[in-house]
């Protein structure tokens, strides 16, 4: 299971999906909290425990977190890909100073019109309802003076004035009219009924014109009071807003819907849409709107709105911008019961055009509407000409800053070439231009800068020629065993290495491998390399006298370490052979000056790998179903203690098996992400292990190079491979 969720993990790295910033890690940690939240609160909830509904609270936080979280990943994921070329970030910086200000700007404008428009279909309405009452109020003045003065001489209040009116004026037809002397009615007409047809308004003491709510009915009625014998003289006339006064209002308009405000009784529930389940406890107090089914609540007191009635009807549209606008308004009245004003005592909802409140706006104007058109469309050619100006010269700025980028692009190709003499042409005088100027004297001093780097070509071809002679060390031509397939490879961090490997060949069946690291690089840490290179070729091919007792550092042996006694060339043991190396290095050279090493000796008709390691990093044997064995028996470094005994240990080599020696270089280079590691080594060979093992080297330095980066190789890169046929 570990090696599995290592791999996934180094798989998810390499695509970059594994969440290694602390923004993925706290985004990927709040949305699984969340899920897990979640779960439990249903698992609760089915289980009937009312306090996982708790849980609901910080689910919705870590929701909400979550979402905050990865909007930031996704951020800088778009940062990272769309905004890296310099032409797409200018494209969004004009994107957010030009066209988004100018979307808030239009999207403003549109609903600014459409406000306005709707405002002004309702001020048409409200409008033709006050001349209503402010004809009303004149004629019922008019009529009221008239029966004022025939009770001043005693005659009967009969308004003649309203009979003629009657006669003349058809909207007379439906109106009435009412007066009391005191708080009795008085007959206005020959004909008339002594029995008003509405009720005394007892609030009435002055001047009266509204709109008013009687019996579930909506009316417009203007009152007068009048002093008559030290008595008031109240003459009220009335009118019904029905549907025809409304059509014609709604003529050349559109569509117009009256509601009329009915209260409620206080104790009464109001009645829920249809399906729902809702008591009157949760039913939330306002107007609620009933027409043909529905139902809707306004915000107010707890009144019903009930639709009266509709009138006009829409026209087609006009053009394709020509949409309907939809919009209400409250009509302020007086309850005709109580006298108390109603700010909703009714509600008028206007559905018009923008074509047909055009032409009630410059109704007036006549044919001079056309010029006033044509002037709006010049108007707008005017801003369209200056719009795409301003985009061609915002392409041309754009033009020339990305080809001012591209020049020293181009210029970076030719330095990069070699090409130093290339300059770029200089046209303008901006910045751009001294910045196209910086870089030409920059490739002016590069030039002179050459002739200096030649003076110091010696030493890199000096450097070269120690590079040629370190690599005539490594082993150029490795023989093949008919039950070892090998392989080995090295590079350097600098010009020279101070890694070391070799395939020694002792006779037909038998083979020493050797993998070592010398500390330091450069020049010292090759030199010593040699030197090791020919201790080990020295020791192992001619053999060496007895050395004196082996002793451990302090003085004493160690424990069940093997001591052989004599050296016998090619049957020297790997132990014995890394006894002898520390003593010489010792010996020869500087006290801080060490080596790490690993001996092996392959038995090829055993097939058997006896080693000892002094101090390398410990080499792995990967069994075809994948298990690992580390071969780490061995001791410290070479060359830093003397008269150190080392260990020595054996491991079969199965069919199938693979040996992997490397040095630190492969392991330890450093990216954000971390260190290399050697479980991706591991993974990397497991993976494609049945390749050639030069393809599998290949395919672990590139892995290391690709986590590398752009950064400076930090130390030597030694692979050895060897597999079991």
């Amino acid at each position: 299971m570990d090696l599995f969720i290592a791999s996934l993990r180094s798989r998810l790295g390499r695509l970059g999906l594994w969440p290694a910033s602390r923004l993925a890690r706290a985004a990927w940690y709040s949305l699984a909290l969340a899920l897990v939240l979640f779960v439990l609160q249903e698992l609760f909830g089915a289980l009937g425990f009312s306090w996982g509904k708790s849980l609901g609270g910080w689910v919705e936080f870590l929701s909400i977190l979550s979402i905050l979280l990865f909007g930031g990943l996704g951020f800088r994921w778009l940062r990272a890909r769309v905004l890296w070329r310099l032409r797409n970030r200018l494209i969004v910086t004009y994107v957010f100073i030009g066209v988004v200000p100018a979307l808030l700007l239009l999207a403003m404008a549109l609903a600014t019109l459409y406000l306005l428009a709707g405002q002004f279909a309702n001020f048409i309405v409200t409008s033709e309802i006050n001349l209503q009452l402010h004809s009303l109020e004149a004629t019922n003045a008019a009529v009221s003076n008239e029966m004022a003065a025939r009770l001043e001489r005693g005659e009967p209040a009969i308004a003649q004035s309203l009979e003629g009116l009657r006669r003349t004026q058809a909207g007379w037809k439906r109106r009435e009219l009412c007066a009391w002397l005191g708080t009795q009615p008085l007959v206005v007409s020959r004909n008339g009924d002594r029995e008003p047809a509405f009720s005394f308004p007892s609030f009435l003491h002055g001047p009266f014109r509204e709109i008013v709510h009687d019996h579930d009915k909506l009316y417009l009625r203007a009152g007068t009071v009048l002093p008559v014998h030290n008595v008031k003289l109240s003459v009220v006339s009335s009118e019904e807003l029905d549907k025809d006064q409304v059509e014609e209002i709604a003529a050349n308009l559109g569509e117009i819907t009256l509601y009329s405000a009915t209260p409620e009784a206080a104790t009464a529930p109001a009645p829920a849409p249809l399906g729902s389940t809702a008591d009157s406890s949760t039913r939330p107090a306002g107007i609620t709107i009933r027409e043909a089914g529905k139902e809707r609540v306004l915000a107010g007191g707890q009144r019903n709105l009930r639709a009266l009635f509709t009138a006009g009807s829409l026209p087609p549209a006009a053009g394709s911008f020509d949409h309907p606008i939809t919009f209400g308004t409250p009509l302020p009245g007086v309850s005709w019961e109580t006298g108390d004003h109603e700010p909703t005592s009714a509600l008028v909802r206007v559905q018009t055009r923008p074509s047909l409140l055009y032409e009630r706006l410059f109704a007036a104007l006549g044919d001079f509407a056309k010029g006033v058109e044509y002037i709006l469309l010049a108007i707008a050619v005017v801003l369209a000409v200056i719009e795409l100006l301003a985009l061609l010269i915002g392409a041309s700025l754009t033009r020339t800053i990305t080809g001012a980028v591209a020049q020293l692009y181009e210029a970076t190709q030719h330095i990069d070439r070699g090409d130093f003499s290339h300059r770029i042409p200089v046209k303008t005088s901006d910045q751009l231009a001294q910045l196209a100027i910086s870089f030409n004297s920059m490739t002016a001093s590069i030039e002179k800068l050459i002739l200096e780097q030649k003076e110091k070509q010696r030493l890199e071809n000096e450097l070269t020629i120690a590079q040629e002679v370190q690599a005539q060390l490594f082993p150029r031509q490795i023989t093949q065993l008919t039950t070892l397939e090998l392989h080995g490879f090295c590079r350097p961090a600098r010009t020279v290495s101070g890694d070391y490997y070799d395939f020694l060949a002792i006779n037909a069946d038998k083979l020493i491998l050797a993998v070592g690291d010398v500390s330091g690089k450069g020049i010292s840490a090759a030199l010593l390399m040699a030197t090791l290179h020919s201790a080990v070729r020295a020791y192992s091919l001619e053999g060496v006298p007895q050395l004196r007792e082996p002793m451990a550092v302090g003085g004493r042996a160690r424990a069940g370490t093997r001591r052989p006694t004599a050296i016998e060339g090619v049957e020297t043991s790997p132990a014995m052979l890394l006894c002898l190396l520390n003593h010489q290095l010792f010996q020869s050279t500087p006290q801080e000056k060490y080596a790490t090493l690993f001996l092996a000796v392959y038995d090829e008709p055993s097939r058997s790998l006896t080693y000892s390691n002094g101090g390398h990093l410990p080499p792995l044997i990967i069994g075809p179903s994948g298990g690992i064995r580390r071969l780490d028996q061995g001791g410290t470094v070479v060359g830093l203690f003397d008269r150190l005994s080392f260990d020595e240990g054996s491991s079969p080599l199965k069919p199938g098996d693979i040996f992997v020696a490397y040095s630190d270089g492969v392991t330890e280079p450093e990216n954000d992400f971390g260190e290399f590691g050697e479980e991706r080594l591991i993974d990397l060979v497991r993976g494609n292990r049945t390749l050639p093992l030069s393809r599998i080297s290949e395919i672990v330095t590139s892995a290391v190079d690709d986590w590398i980066g752009d950064k400076e190789q930090p130390d030597d890169i030694t692979l050895v491979l060897a597999r079991a046929r």
